[in-house]
């Protein structure tokens, strides 16, 4: 189902939204097989937390997540498979991410030695074509969200 489909029958199961206009869709990674992984880790409630750099936001002129803010999750394909709830936004630099914060990003084996890995290659990926690359002191959009 995409999320067009997917939010029209989400707003029948909760009719207090009313008309609310659908919230954004998107998938976690920038390929195949993470933004599968991460789809299900979603729906497993395992993942409770993505990780974006400012930089992100900042480059295409986005304004940040906020508190109470709706996603509707999808697969590689674009298949919605979950609506998520901004429960928390902080800004914290690359260097000071924690163990307990890289734990509910659910990847891997959870370990803050695979998030610093696996966010470090997303983000030097991310910014290569701009000619930028990572550092320690940036500064990242660390979001908890939670399944509706």
């Amino acid at each position: 189902m995409n999320a067009t489909e997917y939010w029209k029958e989400f707003l029948k199961q909760h009719p207090e939204l009313g008309n609310r206009t659908r919230p954004p869709a998107y998938y976690y990674g920038d390929n195949k097989i993470v933004a599968d992984e991460c789809a299900e880790l979603v729906l497993q409630k395992v993942k409770r937390a993505t990780t974006s750099s400012l930089w992100w936001f900042q480059q295409h002129n986005d304004p940040l997540p906020q508190p109470g803010d709706l996603a509707i999750v999808t697969n590689w394909e674009g298949d919605a498979k979950a609506i998520v709830k901004t429960t928390k936004v902080e800004i914290v630099k690359f260097k000071d991410i924690s163990p307990a914060y890289a734990f509910i990003e659910g990847e891997g084996d959870k370990s803050l030695a695979y998030w610093r890995k696996v966010h470090w290659d997303y983000f030097a990926n991310e910014m290569k074509p701009f000619a930028e690359t990572p550092h320690e002191d940036m500064e990242l959009v660390c979001e908890c969200f939670e399944i509706q």
